[in-house]
């Protein structure tokens, strides 16, 4: 896909999910689960190194992101949107989960997993897009939210004005 439309995409995405700033990614996914009637659960996990910072791992009613636990929250946040990239844009997972118990001990049998290493295809480089247009929007509008208890006339009247901003 285009990049100028997989924004497009991201955007009507985001706006139909209603997030607003400041960015909180595990509310972002549980509003996508809710929307795709499919559980999404983050799984913190000490992935080996040098090997994957994460994974998306499906089974017929949830999706399991495991991202490595040895980094920094906001790096958790941006592996994490990554393979929510890979959910978003509807990329296939491999056929089977490879047998590598010691960065996957607690995935069940049966199930598919994508895991890769590097960005030289066309999937891999589409769902860093996808976290990196996220990942744009959270700072710059993290930067201009107040996150004060404003009345609804003045929450309705901040709207209409910053509707040049966000996921427009």
């Amino acid at each position: 896909m285009r990049e100028r439309a997989l924004r497009r995409q991201c955007r009507r995405l985001l706006r139909e999910l209603d997030i607003r700033p400041p960015l909180d990614v595990r509310e972002l996914c549980r509003r996508l689960a809710e929307r795709r009637g499919r559980d999404i659960r983050l799984v913190s996990y000490p992935i080996g190194t040098p090997g994957p910072f994460g994974l998306w791992f499906m089974t017929d009613t949830t999706d399991f992101i495991y991202y490595q636990q040895a980094t920094t929250p906001p790096h958790q946040d941006h592996i994490v949107l990554h393979e929510i990239g890979h959910i978003i844009a509807d990329h296939p997972c491999d056929e089977a989960v490879a047998d590598d118990e010691a960065l996957t001990p607690e995935i069940p049998a049966g199930g598919r997993v994508l895991r890769r290493t590097c960005y030289d295809t066309k999937y891999e480089r589409e769902a860093e897009l996808i976290a990196t247009i996220i990942l744009e929007w959270a700072s710059v509008l993290n930067v201009t939210h107040h996150p004060s208890e404003p009345s609804d006339a003045l929450e309705r009247m901040r709207s209409s004005l910053a509707n040049h901003k966000g996921w427009l």
